[in-house]
């Protein structure tokens, strides 16, 4: 009789008793079945135990999309021992904060990361192991040295460990951290119980239905049916790809990833491979992969379903989509790292909006007025921030004032309110307007970034924009754009204002305009807005 600790681990080894011999995993020409994929992950929790990393332990992943990567992050939820995602695009001072942050004390990284690892890990005394992945890099080259700061190859670590599931009975309560993205600065570790994690994001909860799930009722539906062929694009170093990565896993079903983002590659591998369910985040993925299926070549027709997540997917982007894939469903999902799924909606062809994600709310979500009181959802038109009950984090690592700050307690019940704002729709339906951090005061209104950044992208001159406030003597801030416009187009600013005045209030026209080469993004997908703001101010010469 299985364990039942509704904990990471189980929940996949649930899938491979239930399916071992099925495809699970995917990346490049390597694919694992589940079993293949269970005795991976064991022997990587073997080395991880050999070098004393035990339960409660916080162990870095500096990777992109590998079976490796996987792997570790399996095996380390079989230790009781928590996965720190670190983002690849790190420079040396970003690294050694979330070293420090996070008080890692070992490192899982790639051999092409090894002279940035070399430069931080021996500042770093707690850190007491560094297992390096092969990526294809040349281990004679500099880069590919990793003897500077004892690393340990994955061959010589991994592949003599044993592949038995001899661990210790894990508990719901196990720590789960997520590092967020980090769209306004150094990104924050969220805190989640493993049962919590689940119910919101690893399917516990049907996200469309809001039937609470049994621990085995994954497992057991994958006996059940054919897996469904799966395709998150984003990094796994990214919550909501290792949320989505880890949830179909659960479910037995098939998933391929791919290490580094390439429009052409994914369109191959979606008809080699017939696959059924993509995710995006946003425009950032949405505008260059339908680009791509427009010039012809590709087939497409196994799409059923495609979702995007943790970004804008815009109103014209949408619209080229759902003409190409008439079939298909769509779906926008909302969430944070603070809060899991709030809320997804079925997007129709005939009534999409322009002003953000329009959802149906999850269980426990809700919209608060500025005295956090819940608006009844019969106020149509009002406006507050989005807030979650129920299956919520137990606050950031290390940081109790910023815990305090965002999860709250209101009338004895804990809520997670991270600080995007939100309108009530008719019929019991919200349109996300963006984080409140972004909000641009100008004059005493309140604009929305993204709200400004998706009628943007309507223009036919516009490739990507990114919405900010800049200083104003007259109004506090002013609305400025920045835009990256299409290849071989240098679109006239004055006819840009003309073309948003049909779609917005004057006094969301972005009065400054700043033309640049390439948005600034996370790897993610996610938008840069300090990096966007740095750009602005430096081209319009404002002294912050």
């Amino acid at each position: 009789m299985p364990r039942m600790a509704m904990n990471i681990a189980d929940l996949f080894e649930h899938a491979v008793d239930a399916v071992p011999d099925r495809d699970a995993l995917r990346v490049g020409d390597r694919t694992l079945t589940f079993a293949d994929l269970e005795d991976e992950s064991n022997r990587v929790a073997h080395y991880l135990a050999s070098q004393g990393v035990k339960a409660g332990d916080h162990v870095g992943i500096l990777a992109k999309n590998s079976i490796d990567h996987v792997s570790a992050m399996l095996g380390l939820y079989k230790l009781r021992a928590v996965p720190i995602n670190v983002n690849y695009r790190y420079v040396e001072r970003e690294l050694d904060y979330i070293i420090d942050n996070s008080d890692m004390v070992g490192l899982i990284t790639e051999r092409c990361y090894s002279e940035l690892v070399a430069k931080c890990a021996p500042k770093h005394d707690a850190l007491k192991f560094v297992l390096m992945s092969e990526d294809g890099t040349d281990p004679a080259s500099a880069e590919g040295d990793a003897t500077a700061f004892g690393g340990v190859s994955w061959a010589d670590a991994v592949a003599p460990q044993s592949t038995a599931r001899d661990f210790a009975e894990r508990s719901a309560d196990d720590v789960y951290i997520v590092y967020t993205g980090g769209t306004t600065g150094f990104p924050k570790g969220v805190m989640w119980r493993h049962e919590d994690w689940w119910r919101v994001l690893g399917g516990g909860i049907d996200f469309m239905t809001g039937e609470i799930q049994d621990e085995m009722d994954q497992s057991r539906k994958a006996t059940e049916g054919d897996p469904l062929v799966t395709l998150p694009i984003s990094p796994i170093m990214h919550g909501g790809a290792q949320a989505g990565l880890l949830m179909h896993l659960f479910g037995g079903h098939f998933t391929i990833l791919v290490p580094n983002f390439n429009a052409k590659e994914i369109w191959e591998i979606v008809d080699r491979d017939k696959v059924q369910v993509l995710f995006m985040t946003g425009d950032a993925m949405a505008r260059p992969l339908i680009e791509e299926f427009e010039k012809g070549g590709y087939d497409g027709s196994s799409l059923a379903a495609v979702a995007s997540s943790a970004a804008i997917f815009s109103k014209p982007i949408k619209e080229r989509w759902m003409k190409a894939f008439p079939a298909a469903f769509f779906t926008d999902s909302v969430g944070a790292s603070e809060t899991g799924f709030q809320g997804t909606g079925l997007q129709d062809a005939s009534a999409l909006s322009s002003d953000g994600p329009v959802i149906s709310p999850g269980v426990g979500t809700v919209v608060l007025d500025d005295d956090n009181e819940i608006i009844d959802m019969s106020r149509v038109g009002e406006i507050g921030r989005l807030a979650r009950s129920g299956n919520v984090p137990l606050g950031y690592y290390g940081d109790e004032e910023k815990s305090r700050q965002t999860f709250i307690d209101l009338g004895g019940v804990r809520f997670s309110v991270p600080g995007d704002f939100a309108r009530i729709e008719p019929d019991n339906k919200i349109t996300l307007l963006g984080r409140g951090s972004n909000c641009i005061n100008t004059g005493g209104e309140k604009v929305f970034p993204e709200e400004v950044e998706n009628a943007l992208k309507g223009h036919p001159d516009v490739f990507d924009a990114l919405v900010i406030g800049t200083p104003d003597e007259r109004f506090g801030s002013r609305v400025t754009a920045v835009i990256q416009p299409r290849e071989g187009v240098q679109p006239e600013i004055e006819a840009v204002q003309n073309y948003l005045r049909e779609h917005l209030s004057g006094y969301k026209i972005p009065r400054s305009v700043v033309l640049v080469e390439e948005i600034p993004r996370h790897v993610t997908g996610k938008a840069n807005y300090p990096e966007a703001k740095r750009i602005a101010t430096s081209a319009l010469d404002i002294v912050q």
